[in-house]
């Protein structure tokens, strides 16, 4: 009886993180202020959208990774060091 509960809890938390991560998985939604797409500025997990190497907002696994990008405000990216409109090669 025990063992039976314990299976049915597990299962239930499976299925709820699962649930969670699918809700949460692609791109962040776009800021109410106009906005530009920086790339190469990024901090490891923070990036806003997919790169080359990963399919979701918050995967890039290297800090200031050429092709992960957030959303600045218009103007902002150019003034940070390594920023860059456009990904870098």
């Amino acid at each position: 009886m025990i063992a039976t509960k314990s299976l049915i809890g597990s299962a239930l938390a499976a299925a709820t993180t699962l649930a969670a991560a699918v809700a949460f998985a692609g791109p962040a939604s776009q800021p109410e202020y106009s906005f530009e797409k920086c790339y190469g500025v990024v901090k490891a997990g923070q990036n806003d959208c997919q790169t080359a190497t990963h399919s979701c907002a918050g995967t890039s696994t290297a800090d200031n990774q050429s092709d992960a990008w957030i959303y600045v405000p218009a103007g902002t990216c150019a003034k940070l060091a390594s920023g860059s409109t456009e990904p870098k090669a």
